[in-house]
């Protein structure tokens, strides 16, 4: 066993497939680190209520970093409710702005889970988000495409900034963490860890700054990964 203290994932194109279902064996393998004595924790773009189903599901208990850092959410912190980190007011005044300028030009979709978001704005992935970034570059506001949606977040927090918070709350040590993910959303997060793991699918900037990529996507590549660096198998 190595010295890894802790595991973070991604879910959207990490655990899941490129259709959003979750690999059977990334969960065997998440379920494995737990039976370890490792805590799991999920980092995703999805809202709270979708991110807890996914742990209680799978069986993870090392707590949640949700809206791309805009909430964070552990058992026994707290009082049991969620921490919002991001300011939902300075999203809205961005969303307000990108409808006036492009609401004739962008047919904006809102994801479906939109009512439980309490500090992003997140909308299907049916548009180029180049000239939404380019007219919100002024403000404090970034532009995360997920590869499977366009999210409004407050730049002030990410996934990194936010797992830092959590960890210190919880009492993690961030030096020997590992971290997986697959897109953009995910650099930050792979900056705040000590191990930081791309899968093969992971756009090329996450790979760029991988400690280590797959050659496995997905969640088999989740699995892989465990499996040699955590349980150190070749």
């Amino acid at each position: 066993m190595s010295n890894i203290e802790a595991l973070a994932v991604d879910v959207d194109g990490t655990i899941t497939d490129n259709h959003r279902k979750i690999c059977i064996s990334a969960i065997e393998a998440l379920r494995k680190v737990e039976a370890a004595g490792i805590p799991v924790i999920i980092a995703t773009g999805n809202i709270a209520d979708f991110s807890y189903a996914v742990a209680t599901m799978v069986g993870t208990t090392g707590g949640l970093v949700c809206e791309n850092g805009g909430v964070i959410y552990k058992d026994g912190l707290n009082n049991n409710r969620v921490i919002v980190l991001a300011d939902k007011e300075k999203v809205d005044k961005a969303y307000d702005l990108i409808l006036e300028k492009f609401g004739d030009k962008i047919d904006f979709k809102l994801t479906e889970d939109e009512h439980g978001r309490f500090s992003e704005i997140c909308f299907y992935k049916t548009f180029d988000p180049k000239p939404i970034k380019d007219a919100l570059a002024n403000l404090d506001i970034e532009v995360y495409d997920s590869g499977f949606a366009i999210h409004l977040t407050d730049a002030n927090v990410s996934k990194g900034s936010s797992l830092q918070k959590l960890a210190d709350l919880a009492e993690y040590n961030t030096e020997n963490m590992m971290v997986i993910g697959d897109s953009e959303n995910d650099l930050g997060f792979l900056d705040v860890a000590g191990f930081k793991v791309a899968v093969a699918n992971a756009c090329d900037e996450l790979k760029n700054v991988a400690d280590y990529v797959c050659e496995n996507k997905y969640g088999d590549g989740v699995a892989e990964a465990i499996d040699k660096f955590i349980f150190n198998k070749n």
